[in-house]
């Protein structure tokens, strides 16, 4: 397995588990940096590359457990998929994790085996998520492009309506229908029907999307 073009984040307290669990990743090629508190991972700027963070459940003193540090990024907006370890976990730590997002929750001494797929697994997710949100930047830009008009048409269109279906709704002529929904296909960069369908769908999720409630698709 080899992930250059990728990032493995290592927090934990232990220097001898920081280093072990580095070797490891550098042993499949995989790039990676170690930190010893989530104060000290939190200073680290983000890099636009699909990344992962391994992180210790349990830090000394008062330091904020892992679980709360989820927690926190999460409230930073920041999605970096987290693989737990831990040598005091129990059921309802695991359950808390994995409801907050977590991607795996394993027990020390690891498995090198089970933390390379896991490690594999979330930065996968990381990928698929910049991507996603990749094609929604550009196709949120594209609709923002679009008129009033338009936009009424594209929803309609997704929604599987024919151009008589619209003009009926919409109170036009088939032939503006038609003219509009060219201009909505070269706008939008749609190579066939299925592909605006697909754009409608993605931008439908956010508020972004800003057509009428009762025209959503």
């Amino acid at each position: 397995m080899s992930e250059a073009n990728s990032l493995v984040f290592i927090v934990d307290d232990d220097a001898q588990v920081r280093d072990s669990l580095a070797n490891l990743c550098r042993s499949v090629d995989l790039p990676v940096e170690t930190f010893s508190s989530t104060n000290e991972f939190l200073r680290r700027d983000r890099l636009a590359v699909p990344a992962c963070l391994i992180l210790d459940i349990r830090f000394p003193g008062s330091a904020p457990s892992g679980l709360d540090f989820q927690r926190e990024l999460v409230g930073m907006n920041n999605p970096l998929p987290i693989i737990f370890i831990t040598g005091h976990g129990d059921v309802p730590m695991t359950v808390q994790a994995m409801k907050q997002g977590a991607v795996e929750f394993l027990m020390k001494p690891v498995r090198e085996q089970a933390l390379l797929d896991a490690i594999r697994h979330a930065i996968e997710r990381d990928r698929r998520r910049r991507e996603e949100e990749r094609l929604f930047a550009s196709g949120r830009g594209r609709f923002e492009s679009l008129t009033e008009r338009e936009r009424e048409i594209m929803v309609l269109v997704a929604r599987g309506l024919l151009n008589k279906q619209i003009a009926g709704e919409l109170g036009l002529s088939e032939v503006t229908v038609k003219v509009h929904r060219g201009n909505v296909m070269r706008k939008m960069q749609a190579a066939s029907l299925a592909d605006l369908v697909r754009m409608s769908d993605r931008l439908s999720n956010s508020l972004a999307f800003g057509v009428p409630a009762d025209t959503k698709v």
